[in-house]
């Protein structure tokens, strides 16, 4: 049995699932999701996203977290750049906390729930509800998101 957490990571919101299982077979999962207020400082916010993922990884003990890898659009970068700000205190979190981390392209996280790399959210949120046996939409899509990776950690990287 192995124990997988997946993040999405967000400055506003960050996206945590768990998911604990053994190949293509799941025995239970949660997901959440981080929220930091838009009027506190950045580094308050880094460091609330800090805090609570260093302490569901020494809650928890996974084998392995698995955090979606940052990209960034050619209008916004400086979401880009917000996002590698959040992504670093993840992966130092993991670090410290001694779980090997691994980043995940969303679009490869797409393919192998869906099929598809250019999938919808809406898509993506129907295969991992399907993958889990969840009934009702998962909500935040961040937690779906973040599910989502934890499932590829399931089924890719044992």
């Amino acid at each position: 049995m192995v124990t997988i957490l997946g993040v999405d990571p967000g400055l506003a919101k960050t996206g945590i699932g768990l998911v604990r299982g053994m190949g293509t077979r799941i025995s239970s999962y949660a997901f959440g999701c981080i929220e930091t207020s838009k009027e506190a400082a950045l580094p308050e916010r880094l460091n609330k996203i800090y805090g609570q993922v260093s302490d569901l990884l020494l809650a928890e003990k996974p084998d392995l977290m698995v955090v979606e890898d940052i990209f960034s659009l050619r209008e916004y970068p400086r979401s880009g750049i917000l996002l590698g700000k959040v992504t670093g205190v993840l992966l130092v979190a993991g670090c410290q906390q001694g779980v090997f981390v691994r980043e995940v392209a969303v679009r490869e996280a797409k393919k192998v729930l869906t099929g598809s790399g250019s999938a919808s959210k809406n898509q993506l949120e129907r295969a991992v509800r399907h993958a889990l046996g969840h009934e009702g939409p998962i909500r935040p899509d961040h937690a779906s998101d973040a599910l989502a990776l934890a499932l590829i950690g399931l089924f890719r990287f044992p």
